[in-house]
């Protein structure tokens, strides 16, 4: 997890003819990068918000969230507890849901929530940018992925949630094992 540290956590690309070469918004755990000028400047007609790193609070604790879990982890790996395991994985699936969920809520917000006065204005029409995938806005196809941070994190909840069930199932079958013994 400490890759979210280095690399960006998430991607967001926007593909139109007139951008040949594609415009990117980079997420990293504490701030804004890409091509954000010029995508502000297309999404004043349409009236979406600006985006700025100060836009988004999540930037202030995010990295402190990242710290727990990867402070957690240390304690789960010193303690070599089960119980401690469970309570490390279950945080971690909470706060995968929680961050998809705000990930979410602010992208319904940016798409729908639109300035009356806007230059462009298509009745009906919402902008909100895809959770995951890709999804075409007018003439442009946007797409959202993790990108090389965010994907370190995904890895490495996956495995913690895999040793996990690992130590489960193996326990069970030591138990079993030690019980056909004594038979």
């Amino acid at each position: 997890m400490v890759g979210a540290y280095f690399f960006p956590l998430w991607l967001i690309t926007l593909d139109a003819p007139q951008y040949p070469e594609g415009l990117t918004m980079n997420l990293w755990i504490d701030k804004l990068a890409g091509d954000i000028n010029t995508i502000n400047g297309l999404n004043h007609y349409i009236g979406m918000k600006h985006l700025s790193t100060e836009e988004f609070p999540e930037f202030l604790y995010l990295k402190y969230i990242v710290a727990f879990l990867i402070g957690f982890g240390v304690i789960t790996f010193i303690t070599n507890n089960k119980k401690v395991l469970l309570g490390w994985v279950c945080i971690l699936v909470l706060s995968g849901i929680a961050g998809s969920y705000d990930f979410w809520k602010w992208e319904y917000d940016y798409g729908h929530n639109l300035n009356n006065t806007a230059a462009i204005k298509v009745p009906g029409m919402s902008y909100q940018p895809p959770l995951f995938g890709y999804k075409d806005l007018l003439n442009f196809t946007a797409g959202s992925f993790p990108d090389v941070g965010g994907y370190a994190v995904i890895l490495s909840a996956l495995i913690i949630v895999l040793v996990f069930f690992y130590e489960w199932f193996y326990n069970k079958k030591k138990i079993n094992l030690q019980d056909e013994n004594k038979s």
